[in-house]
This record gives C-alpha cells, sequence and structure tokens, in this order.
C-alpha cells in the first residue's frame, strides 16, 4: 500500500499521525499497542503450531523440523539437497496493514515484512517508535496537507461566497457545496476527472498563496488520496480527501415498524448510509442511549445497531437514529410489543337456582387486544344463542337470563390474540336451594360469606359491608380485643368520655389480612379475613401514616413521621405480609421521606422492582430497589424547580407521571414525566396538572385536583404514545377517583369521582368522554380531623369484576351501583368512615 492510502486510512479513522504512531494520547497507544501485541502474539502462536506440527508429524513437516527453531520472518523447512531442516526466508507475509518504522529507516505495512526483510537481508532491523520513516525525504507533511486543504476551501469561499439560500444550510451540506464547487472549477475540460495538470494549473493561479502551502502542492491530492491509483481523483475521491460526510436515508425507511413479542429481544438497525458516515447515536424520547449505562440496552455492535435485550412493555414507543453531528438527517423506529392473553375468570364456581339469572364474567388483557370465546363443556356456546343465553360487553360477559339445570357445566372462557392464548374455567351448579351440596357450601362460604367486602374503618371501629344486602355483617367494637395480645382494638386512653378510634391507611394483602395503621398508637394492625378479627398489632415507629403493599415481595411499607410535623419520618418494611404471623421489621436507611409510591402490578405486569422516594425539601426523585432496600439511583428535578408531591405509572411506554407541588402562586403545578427505560425526565406533560391516576390496565390516565376544576383525561396508544382524550371543566374540583370497567363495552373503564365542595359524584366513561352525576350524597366526612387524613372525600372500587362502589359522608355511608350508575342505598351510623378497604375476587 502507497503512503496515500495510509494517510486515507488515518483520515477516515478521525485520527492524527502522532496519536496513531503512539507519541501523544495514551488511549491510542494503548490502541495501537494491541494491534502490534496481537500481530506479534499471532506470529508467536503460529510458529509455536508449526513447532508443535513439527514434533508430532502430523502437518507433513519432517519430525526432525520441530528440533529446529527459525528467527522471525523465517521458516523451517527441509533441504532438497542435504535433506536435513533448515530456515529459510519467508516467501509471503499474510496481507495486513499494521505500519510499523525499522531501524533501518525504512517503513514497512506490518511486523512480518519488517522481520522477512531482515532476513532476506542477513542484518538486524528492530522496530522503532519514530516518525521519520513516513515523511522521510517528503517535504509535505499531514499537518502541512491538512493546511493545504484549508486554505483551498477559504480561498474558495473567498471566490465564491454562500448564496442566501446557502446559509440556511446546516454546516455539512455547506462544506459539501464548497467542495462540489472547487472540484467544478478545478476540473478544466468537464470530464469529472482531475488530472496532475488541472492541479498544476491551479498552483499557477494562486501563485501569491504558495508560501502558505510551505512543502504541499494541490498535486498532493493525488498522492495521498488517489483510491484508485489511476492518476486522476474523481468526486467521490475529492469527497473522501475534504472529509465530505455523504448520508443518504431512503424516504420509504424514513419511519420503520418492528413488532416484538414480550419476553424476546429486538434489533433496531439504521438505515441512514453514506461514505465517513460518523457513528451512529440513538435516542429514546430526546435522550442519547449510546452514553447511558442502561440494563436492557447495552450492545450497539458493529454496525451501531441498537440492542434491546429481554423486550417488555415499558420499552414500546419511538427510537431515533442519525449520524454522530447529522441530526437533521433521521430515522424514526417504532417499537410495538405484543403480549399473548391473560385472563381472569368470575366466578371460578357459582350455585344458582333454578330460574334465576347468572352470569359468567371473562377480563382479558394482551396486545393486540384478544378475542373471547367461551365453551360450555367443550363446545362453542356461540351455536347456542338464544333469547335466554347471551353474550354481552364484547363477548366479555356470558348471561343466562334464566337458569336450568341443564345449564349445569363447565363454562370456558379463551382468549386469543396473534401471540398466544390462555383459557379460564368457571364452573355453573343449578341445584335446588333445599340441598346443601358441597358445591353450594363452597359457593356461600367463598363468595359471600368471607370475601366481596368493604371492610370500613370508622371511629366505633371495624365495620364489614355487604355491598349486595346493603348490611353490616360484622361489626368489630373498639372494645374487642386483639386474638393473639388481648389488647383492645382502640383503648381508651386515660381520661377520655368516649373511646373513637383512630386510622390512617389500610392496605389489602392477597384477600388474606388487611393490615390498617393506627397513628396515634405507633402500631399497625392486623385483620384476618377470613375470621374477621383483629389477629395482631406490630409495633412501629412513632405515628405511621401510610402503608403500602408490595405484592411482589409480599411487604408492607410503612411510613411514619415521627410527630404531626413531620419531623422524624422513617421508612419500615414489614416482611412476609401473606403469612399473618411471624412477620419481621426491617428499618430501611432511607431517611427524611415525605412519601413513597410502588407501582401497582396487573395481570399483564406481575413483578415490580423499584419503588420511588421522595422528600419535602428536595427536588428529586429517588429510586430504590425493593428487595435489597437499597437507593440505586436519584433523578434530579431541579431543571423545572418541582418538588415531588404525588406520582403515578403506567407499563404502556413505561411513563411515570409526577405532580409537582404548588409553590403557592395561583397558576396549577405541572405534571413531569419520566422515561423508566431511561430513568430521565423527559419534560411537562404539555399543560396537564393535578393528581395522576392511572386505570388497571395502564391504558389511561386521569389527572385531577382538589383545587382546580380541571378533569385531564389521556391514553397511551399501543405504539407507547401519549395521546390527549379530552379536557372537562366542572364546577369545582375532584376530591378522589376510582376505575370500574365498562360492562357494556370491553376493554372500556368508567372513572367515578367524588366532589370537593358538593355532595355530589361524576361518573366518566373514558373512551368517550360521556359524563352523567349522582347528586345528593350529604356532606362529606369534615376535616380532615387529624393531620394524616387523605382525601376530603375517598372514592373506593370493588375489585377488577365488582359492580359496586363506596364513598362516606359524615355519619354514614353511600354505595353505588356502577352497572346502573345508580344509588344502590345509604347505610347510617357510621361516623367518620374514610379507611375503606376492599376484599373480594383476586
Amino acid at each position: 500500500m502507497k503512503p496515500g492510502g495510509f494517510w486515507l486510512h488515518l483520515t477516515l479513522l478521525g485520527a492524527s499521525l502522532p496519536a496513531v504512531l503512539g507519541w501523544m494520547d495514551p488511549g491510542t497507544r494503548r490502541g495501537l499497542s494491541v494491534g502490534v501485541g496481537e500481530s506479534q502474539a499471532e506470529e508467536s502462536r503460529s510458529f509455536e503450531v508449526m513447532r508443535r506440527e513439527g514434533l508430532s508429524g502430523h502437518s507433513g513437516l519432517p519430525t526432525s523440523c520441530g528440533k529446529k527453531f527459525c528467527s522471525r520472518g523465517s521458516r523451517c523447512v527441509l533441504s532438497r539437497e542435504t535433506g536435513e531442516p533448515e530456515c529459510r526466508c519467508l516467501e509471503a507475509c499474510r496481507p495486513s496493514y499494521v505500519p510499523v518504522c525499522g531501524s533501518d529507516g525504512r517503513f514497512y505495512e506490518n511486523h512480518c515484512e519488517l522481520h522477512r526483510a531482515a532476513c532476506l537481508l542477513e542484518k538486524k532491523i528492530v522496530i522503532v517508535h519514530s516518525k521519520d520513516c513516513f515523511l522521510k525525504g517528503d517535504p509535505c507533511t499531514m499537518a502541512d496537507y491538512a493546511r493545504l486543504k484549508n486554505v483551498l476551501l477559504a480561498i474558495q469561499t473567498r471566490l465564491q461566497p454562500p448564496q442566501e439560500g446557502d446559509s440556511r444550510q446546516d454546516p455539512a451540506s455547506q462544506k459539501r457545496l464548497l467542495v462540489e464547487s472547487l472540484f467544478k472549477d478545478l476540473d478544466a475540460d468537464g470530464d469529472g476527472h482531475l488530472s496532475s495538470n488541472e492541479l498544476a494549473q491551479h498552483v499557477l493561479k494562486e501563485q501569491d498563496l504558495e508560501e502558505d502551502f510551505l512543502g504541499c502542492s494541490p498535486g498532493d491530492l493525488l498522492r495521498f488520496d488517489d483510491y484508485n491509483k489511476d492518476g486522476s481523483l474523481t468526486l467521490h475521491e475529492f469527497y473522501t480527501a475534504f472529509q465530505v460526510v455523504q448520508l443518504s436515508l431512503a424516504p420509504e425507511e424514513r419511519v420503520s415498524v418492528a413488532t416484538v413479542t414480550v419476553g424476546l429481544s429486538t434489533v433496531l438497525t439504521c438505515a441512514i448510509r453514506g461514505d465517513l458516515r460518523p457513528p451512529i447515536i440513538w435516542k429514546r424520547n430526546g435522550l442519547a442511549l449510546n452514553f447511558l449505562d442502561l440494563e436492557d440496552i447495552n450492545d450497539f455492535g458493529e454496525d451501531d445497531s441498537l440492542y434491546i435485550t429481554k423486550v417488555t412493555t415499558i420499552h414500546m414507543g419511538n427510537y431515533t437514529c442519525h449520524a454522530s453531528g447529522h441530526e437533521e438527517l433521521f430515522q424514526t423506529h417504532v417499537l410495538q410489543v405484543n403480549v399473548p392473553p391473560v385472563i381472569r375468570v368470575y366466578p371460578e364456581t357459582q350455585a344458582q337456582e333454578p330460574g334465576v339469572a347468572a352470569s359468567l364474567r371473562c377480563h382479558a388483557e394482551g396486545i393486540p387486544m384478544p378475542r373471547i370465546t367461551w365453551l360450555k363443556n367443550g363446545v362453542d356456546v356461540s351455536t347456542q344463542m338464544s333469547k335466554q343465553l347471551s353474550l354481552l360487553a364484547n363477548g366479555s360477559e356470558l348471561h343466562i337470563s334464566s337458569v336450568r339445570y341443564e345449564d349445569t357445566g363447565a363454562y370456558t372462557c379463551i382468549a386469543k390474540n396473534e401471540v398466544g392464548v390462555d383459557e379460564d374455567i368457571s364452573s355453573l351448579f343449578i341445584e335446588d336451594s333445599a340441598r346443601k351440596t358441597l358445591a353450594n357450601i363452597l359457593w356461600r362460604e367463598e363468595g359471600l360469606s368471607v370475601g366481596n367486602m368493604f371492610y370500613v374503618f370508622s371511629n366505633d371501629g371495624i365495620i364489614i359491608l355487604h355491598p349486595v344486602d346493603c348490611e353490616i355483617q360484622r361489626h368489630l367494637k373498639p372494645t374487642e380485643k386483639i386474638f393473639m395480645s388481648y389488647e383492645e382494638i382502640c383503648p381508651q386512653g386515660e381520661g377520655d368520655a368516649t373511646q373513637p378510634c383512630q386510622w390512617a391507611s389500610a392496605v389489602n394483602v392477597r384477600h388474606r389480612y388487611i393490615y390498617v395503621a393506627q397513628p396515634a398508637l405507633s402500631r399497625v394492625l392486623v385483620v384476618d379475613v377470613q375470621a374477621q378479627k383483629v389477629l395482631q398489632s406490630i409495633g412501629v415507629d412513632p405515628l405511621p401514616a401510610k402503608l403500602s403493599y408490595d405484592k411482589s415481595h409480599d411487604q408492607v411499607w410503612v411510613l411514619s413521621w415521627g410527630d404531626v410535623h413531620k419531623s422524624q419520618p422513617s421508612l419500615q418494611v414489614i416482611t412476609e405480609a401473606s403469612t399473618g404471623q411471624g412477620q419481621h421489621l426491617i428499618r430501611t436507611p432511607f431517611t427524611g421521606v415525605d412519601d413513597f409510591f410502588i407501582p401497582p402490578t396487573n395481570l399483564i405486569i406481575n413483578h415490580i422492582r423499584f419503588g420511588f422516594i421522595f422528600n419535602k425539601s428536595e427536588p428529586v426523585v429517588h429510586k430504590v430497589d425493593l428487595e435489597r432496600l437499597m437507593l440505586l439511583k436519584t433523578i434530579g428535578l431541579q431543571r423545572y424547580g418541582c418538588m415531588p408531591q404525588a406520582m403515578a405509572h403506567t407499563h404502556l411506554g413505561g411513563y411515570f407521571f409526577i405532580q409537582c407541588r404548588q409553590d403557592g402562586s395561583t397558576s396549577a403545578a405541572p405534571q413531569l414525566l419520566i422515561d423508566s427505560v431511561t430513568d430521565s425526565v423527559i419534560g411537562p406533560n404539555g399543560d396537564v396538572s393535578g393528581t395522576p391516576h392511572t386505570s388497571p390496565d395502564g391504558r389511561f390516565i386521569v389527572s385531577a385536583a382538589a383545587t382546580s376544576p380541571k378533569l385531564h383525561v389521556q391514553e397511551i396508544t399501543l405504539r407507547g404514545e401519549i395521546q390527549t382524550l379530552y379536557d372537562l371543566t366542572i364546577s369545582q374540583g375532584i376530591s378522589d377517583v376510582a376505575f370500574q370497567r365498562s360492562f357494556t363495552q370491553g376493554n372500556q373503564y368508567y372513572v367515578y369521582a367524588t366532589l370537593e365542595t358538593e355532595p355530589a359524584l361524576l361518573f366518566l366513561e373514558l373512551s368517550t368522554g360521556k359524563t352523567g352525576v349522582l347528586k345528593n350524597l350529604k356532606e362529606p366526612p369534615r376535616g380532615p380531623a387529624w393531620p394524616w387524613g387523605g382525601p376530603r372525600r375517598i372514592m373506593r372500587d370493588s375489585g377488577l369484576f365488582g359492580q359496586y362502589l363506596l364513598t362516606p359522608a359524615q355519619e354514614s355511608l353511600f354505595l353505588i351501583n356502577g352497572r346502573q350508575k345508580t344509588l344502590r342505598c345509604e347505610v347510617s351510623g357510621i361516623k367518620r368512615g374514610t379507611t375503606v378497604v376492599w376484599v373480594g375476587e383476586v
């Protein structure tokens, strides 16, 4: 290879001569030494293999050759004349270009050539770390050559100043136009090739600048950058000489859609092509991924492709790629994630008397949306449709208006989409009420006695309320004893005339237990759902104000304030919560905690690894490992001046929604978006403000506040994009919201919202925006009387298949029938029932 080719290689690599030769940059020096070491190691290995083969006699070489040592640049062969082994110089070296300087002052293309030359010349030649041989006798150094090209472009700029339209182009495009015009001026005969004569003529035109070129002349363009050695330069070679990057992207490739099934891996390849293309930069939500240490996006490969391992729904969304320094040309990759169906049926078993109505419900989630079919004892029920048997809500409910004995059977719900299928069975027994069969007993116990209840924690103890009958099934008075310690549920303080209970927060633990905080007593009670008794109390730090259940690790997180001023907050974790006894209480290392957030699980996402905590005095969110109770990283919100107040999450696209604390101004505080793939702030969520609430399937985000008349509804598309459906203006703020599945449309939800200042309830069909209002629900509880009180009027739903909702008034409870959008009943005599837990189907 001629010297010009060598310099071309250096130019393509973006390296300077000193760096390549190893005199300046330590990193480059290490890179070059690796190449040298690899070449030397390769020669050593080949010699050692040859030596071993000679010893074994398997290579065709005589065995005696294995005892003959030959220096580098030579090999052992058997002499034809004497038959004895002897060393002979290599006839040729393997082609490779790792240039080195020899101690003889000559330039060699690789180590092998140097050692071969030493063998042929029969003299010692060693590698020297000097650049003299590269430039020996050459008046045009690389620095002078680079200066020559800069001067040529400067002259061209003076001769042909940029036009008005050119100035609006990016620098790379301006440089390309300048180089094109220089080539055109040099190409005197217009044949598209620059000859030595044409380049020499340019020197004659610019004699006054010749001294600026030092030892170089335009003719050196041929010497250094004539790729094919044909004695002329093409425009393509001219582009290379001046390092003009030419990038292209076919119009049909500007947007690429890739679909991958959850759990698999995928590769996104950038379609931007071109000579001297710089490295590819990948972005997601405007943030460069190349420089982040990500667990699931960590290898960009030799072709600059983006590798995503174990794809989940948080990875869906848009990814862009562009060449470094050329953001104007980019390709968008839309990553869609398919999810096999996951279903739940309700009830799993039911017994009904002849003549009554029965419903079997099946809820399916997946991407694309699964199609639901029903089988009865293995036969498709669609062939048996009648006035008595009908399918509702896109097949998600099988309704029998008047059951008969022959309707007894196993009803299989099957959900299927392009990537999978899931099924489950709901059994129906039609039996005479006088017959107490096993099925009837099981259904009575599991369906009515234990499950499907609201547990209401009020001033007067614990109320267990059955919504169907609108009756209090059991009332645990404040004087009742805790089973394991024999303490009272709500002990009477000294000098108190009455014995009111004080409750803060409660959580459902796998429909087996309820953990509820008693702030004034610095303890958490464990309620046994099966026995409907308080099982035990767990002492925690003073003033426990918030509980949250981490289902993935079976832990209850307890936030205690220390005192009413939150001067000594702490986080503790109760492990093995679903065992009901033998739990351990662990103190976490997190200090100064104002609030925390653990994303909920759902049918598709059944394991959560990370939680988030934030402090009142810091504009940051801390990401923590839920299992190891360790701080992983801190996400700064200083740029937006945001002190976090509330948080929500959707697994679709992996967005976190953060409501910032009101700063005292009249304008509503903004919401911020965080990308859970990169743990980086994307920016404001448009003009949305208010506490964010996410529907159980992650598709809808409802944002509202007690101080704002705006209610914002957004939807996450199957491409992971946030779209605003609509904004509603209501007469006053929203106190609390709850979601309920639609009974008429599959995969749709209603939201129910209590109003902050009126005794009314707003219900809203999320997909259409249709609204309604239930009025005259009496005044909400006054207060809050305690500093740890939550919303002024809470709203609680009854689970995935439930049709009832509950909201308290000052001295009563209101039950709402969501299926009929009507008031079911009012249960009076319950004061401040502001802590409510639903226990029902899994």
